[in-house]
């Protein structure tokens, strides 16, 4: 706190002060960091297994079952009552909290899929016999890490151009800026879930094409910041000083743009979040079998006898948006100078 300016210091009193939005960080912060340790959560192998006075870790390695005194070669199941057996006798094993993980079938339920909440499935069973908590926690993480690195690729591009259009204007604006309104004018959701028809889609494929259509956001608003200020004393001094453009841009007008930039990056958080949702729920999202919200949210809209799907998918989805655009608006608060703590 010492180290910031004297208004980055202002600013970040301004966001403790918005309660609403000051918790709200606090608690995307630690569901993402809960999430990014899945495996230690809801895993359906052991964490540590000591067996005969060696020590195992299966969540980290593959281990043949033939480790454990069995006869075959292949992955050991540790969910197989003959292998815990073996264990049992030999050691012992310590197990995350959920012996699930997302793509687990529970072939001990006692009722057809999907299952209601009960002890072992904490929030039941989709139709195909797979825990639902251990597939919201594991959503929620591709969900989130699939939002950030689109919101921050999309941002550096985004950035970039309008940063070289406002800065130069003339020519270059305005073929740009052409450009740009011919390139946001395609549909985006149409094109994706007709490439989607032609190549299997991935979590890396779908990063790749969102970027290619979704990175125009916060080119208008840097390239109007740019455009302001290109032409302050200061700016035209360090010109007139001999300063190379790309340092100029840099050093003295992108601080005053990232201003108005920052402010709208966790709703642009938000929205990669819904896209990416929407595209799972209509299928043409991750391959079949991923952990995702909007597939949960499919299996509710498949399975209305079974309310604890969808009504599962929403609050978690409600929560992870609800809990984004507060932070937002705290954040838009905080480098708003017209208000007050």
């Amino acid at each position: 706190m010492s180290r910031l300016s004297p208004i980055n210091q202002a600013r970040w009193l301004k966001f403790k002060h918005n309660r609403r939005g000051y918790w709200s960080l606090w608690i995307f912060a630690i569901l993402f960091i809960v999430s990014m340790g899945a495996e230690l959560i809801a895993n359906n192998k052991p964490l540590l297994v000591n067996y005969q006075g060696q020590y195992y870790t299966p969540f980290l390695v593959n281990y043949p079952e033939t480790t454990f005194g069995g006869e075959f070669q292949t992955e050991t199941d540790y969910k197989d009552p003959y292998v815990v057996d073996l264990i049992n006798k030999n050691g012992w094993a310590i197990w995350p909290p959920i012996h699930f993980s997302y793509n687990t079938i529970n072939y001990q339920s006692s009722s057809p899929f999907p299952a209601p909440p009960s002890l072992s499935n904490l929030l039941g069973t989709d139709d195909r016999g797979q825990d639902v908590l251990a597939g919201i926690l594991y959503g929620f993480r591709i969900s989130v890490l699939f939002g950030l690195s689109l919101t921050l690729i999309s941002s550096v591009i985004g950035i970039s151009v309008g940063a070289t259009q406002g800065y130069y204007g003339g020519k270059i604006d305005l073929v740009g800026q052409r450009l740009i309104e011919v390139w946001s004018g395609m549909p985006t959701l149409f094109l994706i879930i007709l490439l989607s028809s032609v190549i299997q889609p991935n979590f890396w494929w779908l990063l790749a094409i969102t970027v290619l259509f979704g990175w125009m956001g916060l080119v208008s608003i840097v390239r109007a910041e740019f455009l302001r200020t290109r032409n302050f004393d200061y700016v035209r001094a360090a010109r007139a000083m001999g300063v190379k453009d790309r340092t100029i841009m840099l050093r003295h007008i992108l601080p005053n743009a990232m201003v108005a930039t920052l402010t709208y990056l966790p709703f642009i958080l938000c929205a990669s979040i819904t896209l990416l949702t929407s595209l799972d729920f209509l299928g043409f999202g991750l391959p079949l079998g991923s952990p995702s919200l909007g597939g949960l949210l499919l299996q509710g809209k498949n399975n209305l006898q079974a309310p604890w799907l969808g009504i599962s998918g929403f609050i978690v989805l409600a929560l992870l948006l609800s809990l984004l655009i507060f932070i937002g608006e705290a954040v838009r608060d905080a480098f708003d100078p017209a208000k007050a703590y």
